[in-house]
């Protein structure tokens, strides 16, 4: 069924990415090269995005159009292959986004993914003349925080998690997008990332985290913002002030999910895992004392891992700050030997080098901590999408039978913390 929103005219205002996201009044885009209707903003294959307008198709990815006539919002759509982007100038916040998926003359399949490659939308896949209507909830973030601003990279300052706006990206064997609404939603539950390049949004590919796999496992009302970056420890996300950034936007009963140990772990100081555990410690106490529910994840196996173990003694040290304050653990670094282990022969499908994973290799391993979270007694648990089922990192999916689209953004440069 195609919802309502579709049908209820709400009316736009100028895009001011100065406002705060609860001050955004919810923005509706009808897609195709007919007219709309009212409460809608016209959107036709030639709107290229600029900041002046504040929302378009982001240049060299552009659609086409295709109309069938009939209702001016339901009848028309864009579609395209290989992936096109869509961008809306945004300040900062929780978004509710509403996708109308679907060609009333033909079948469609399509995969939506957010900013740097996050997955919202799996394969939605519609019949002759269906539509349907997707929810999701996306977080975006600028560098800026209450009193302070992130030290980004240089090579971050380009990355599309970091912008004025919100891009959404469609792909799949046939997207048809014909609606999209906007809406503001400041009561979202927020969920944190704190890691390093196992763990962030990776912009490029061929290059994968679980990270960016993880929004596509939780209902609306849930927001996934990835606050990880490649070649990150404990100590220098502290340094460049990531961690301070979730402690400054954090409320009361959002969660902060935390994966180091890779880079950490180079350190040659004596005392250095004596260090790791007392900071990782300090920080737990500090988000538990202002509300929020910290999620305390040991780090995948590098592939060399499956019959050794290469990260000394730092998940252990991870589940000593877990036991000593009594925050939730998923045991990330078990699963992922068991998943390895699994996978036999075909471990290689899983990797893109020796430590990073490739698009299906970041699918199981966020798999993993998805039952690390249903099995949990976490009340997230009771948000993960109703599609969720019991995974069993022993018995992983097939790689031959994993069909994802990959974006038409590629960079064969390895993420810092190779």
């Amino acid at each position: 069924m195609v919802s309502d929103m579709f049908r209820t005219p709400m009316p736009l205002i100028p895009l001011l990415a100065a406002l705060p996201a609860y001050a955004v009044e919810p923005m509706k885009f009808d897609f195709g090269g007919r007219g709309t209707t009212a409460g809608f903003t016209a959107v036709t294959e030639a709107d290229v995005y600029t900041p002046e307008k504040g929302y378009g198709f982001d240049p060299g990815f552009a659609p086409r159009s295709e109309d069938r006539g009939g209702d001016p919002v339901k009848g028309d759509f864009v579609t395209g292959d290989g992936g096109f982007y869509f961008s809306v100038a945004l300040p900062p916040g929780n978004y509710d986004v509403t996708v109308l998926l679907g060609d009333l003359a033909g079948k469609s399949g399509t995969t939506v993914k957010a900013e740097s490659r996050r997955l919202m939308l799996e394969n939605v896949v519609t019949g002759d003349g269906q539509q349907v209507s997707r929810k999701f909830t996306v977080n975006i973030r600028q560098p800026d925080y209450p009193g302070g601003r992130v030290g980004l990279k240089d090579r971050e300052k380009g990355y599309l998690h970091w912008d004025e706006k919100l891009t959404l990206e469609f792909n799949g064997p046939r997207p048809c997008v014909a609606a999209l609404d906007i809406t503001p939603a400041p009561s979202a539950t927020t969920v944190y990332l704190l890691g390093d390049s196992t763990v962030t949004d990776q912009p490029f590919e061929p290059w994968n985290s679980w990270g960016q796999m993880f929004p596509r496992f939780f209902k609306a009302g849930v927001a996934i913002s990835n606050n990880a970056e490649s070649g990150e420890s404990l100590g220098s996300s502290l340094s460049a002030r990531r961690v301070a950034k979730v402690v400054a936007e954090m409320r009361k009963g959002d969660y902060v999910f935390i994966q180091f140990g890779h880079n950490d772990m180079k350190r040659k100081e004596a005392d250095a895992l004596q260090v790791f555990e007392v900071g990782l410690s300090k920080l737990v106490k500090e988000l538990q004392t202002k509300g929020a529910i910290p999620v305390l994840v040991t780090s995948m196996e590098r592939k060399a891992g499956v019959n050794k173990d290469t990260l000394a003694g730092y998940p252990d040290a991870v589940k000593r700050v877990a036991e000593n304050e009594k925050a939730t653990l998923i045991d990330l670094h078990a699963m992922s030997r068991e998943l390895y282990v699994g996978l036999g022969e075909n471990l290689d499908a899983a990797f893109q080098d020796g430590t990073h994973h490739n698009n299906f290799g970041s699918y199981e391993i966020a798999r993993c901590v998805v039952e690390g979270v249903r099995k949990s007694k976490l009340p997230l648990a009771a948000m993960l999408a109703d599609d969720v089922k019991p995974f069993d990192p022993s018995k992983p999916d097939s790689a031959a039978d994993f069909k994802y689209p990959a974006s038409p953004v590629k960079n064969m440069t390895k993420p810092d913390g190779n």
